[in-house]
């Protein structure tokens, strides 16, 4: 087993305290912490399905749908890649432009898992959709950039330093690919919700920064 795990942006560092992104991780917890006690009944009503939006219904949970997710890892990972990236591409935006940046990112990338997916009664969740947005508009703003990683080969681990054009391009080519080939019916991974909120970050992140460089 090989995986990456960005930690930070080594080559700089934030002007001003992230607390959109923070308080963004902190309602995905607080919502996770409803999950684990309210269970799979709450987990439906407020998940996309993909078949229900087709026909006009719950259009409200393609914006409550990115709150939630399927489990500790799927929590832990989003929340992670969140702020590698999420604390740098704040700094880019004022908080309001952030929130609405990223709110609209998830959407956009539940939207695109629908149109995917237009027949599924699957419920679709998470916060990866936006979190690629995020991704998008850092590598629009600081391809150059190096992020610091953790770099796993099965039990052994080394902190490594690498370019954020290649560790955010690799991570997306997968993702394309891998909805192309179509992993997301055997994974249960929404690839096209990361390909879309993906591409909504890299053409939109000009409209909303308030500075770039």
């Amino acid at each position: 087993m090989v995986a990456v795990i960005p930690l930070n942006d080594a080559s700089r560092r934030p002007a001003r305290l992230p607390w959109v992104t923070l308080a963004i991780i902190a309602t995905n917890v607080l919502v996770f912490v409803l999950e684990l006690q309210r269970g799979d009944e709450f987990v439906a009503r407020w998940s996309v399905i993909p078949a229900q939006i087709l026909a006009g219904h719950g259009l409200a949970t393609l914006l409550t749908s990115m709150f939630l997710h399927g489990g500790w890892l799927h929590i832990t990972s989003n929340m992670v890649f969140l702020w590698a990236f999420g604390a740098e591409v704040e700094q880019l935006m004022t908080p309001a432009r952030y929130l609405t940046f990223y709110l609209l990112g998830g959407i956009a990338a539940m939207v695109t898992q629908v149109a995917a997916t237009p027949d599924s009664t699957v419920p679709a969740l998470g916060a990866s959709g936006a979190v690629a947005a995020v991704m998008g508009a850092f590598l629009v703003s600081y391809p150059r950039d190096r992020m610091r990683s953790l770099l796993v080969v099965l039990v052994f681990v080394r902190v490594t330093y690498i370019p954020a054009a290649l560790l955010i391009g690799v991570w997306f080519l997968i993702q394309f690919f891998s909805l192309r080939a179509g992993s997301a019916a055997s994974s249960g991974v929404a690839y096209a919700a990361h390909v879309g909120g993906f591409i909504f970050g890299v053409v939109t992140t000009r409209l909303f920064a308030a500075r770039v460089g």
